[in-house]
């Protein structure tokens, strides 16, 4: 299973972060929509995840997820390990625009 790096780019000077192939599919859960207003152009492994969203993740230690079926239905989920670590480097190193990029086994 292949594995990843997030590189922050908005802030190179943070360490790059090994993203396993389950967290990478994972990232639609706390990204920003691609056509909001004021996000800068994004390429196919960009994303961007809001400052004030990461921090509030973090501190509730858990999202909801509103179902595709039903949209008045919400689901709280509590923040994997490594989800928490992925929301932790981003608050910590104030990273909103991160892209991914494989790791070559």
């Amino acid at each position: 299973m292949p594995t990843y790096c997030a590189i922050a780019i908005d802030n190179p000077a943070a360490p790059p972060l090994q993203v396993s192939a389950r967290l990478r599919s994972q990232l639609v859960y706390f990204m920003t929509p691609r056509d909001a207003p004021h996000l800068p152009l994004l390429e196919g492994n960009d994303y961007w995840i809001e400052a004030s969203q990461a921090t509030q993740w973090l501190a509730d230690g858990g999202f909801e997820v509103v179902s595709p079926l039903d949209e008045a239905n919400k689901t709280s989920i509590e923040l994997s390990e490594e989800q928490e670590v992925l929301l932790d480097w981003l608050v910590t190193y104030q990273v909103q625009h991160i892209r991914l990029q494989e790791i070559p086994s």
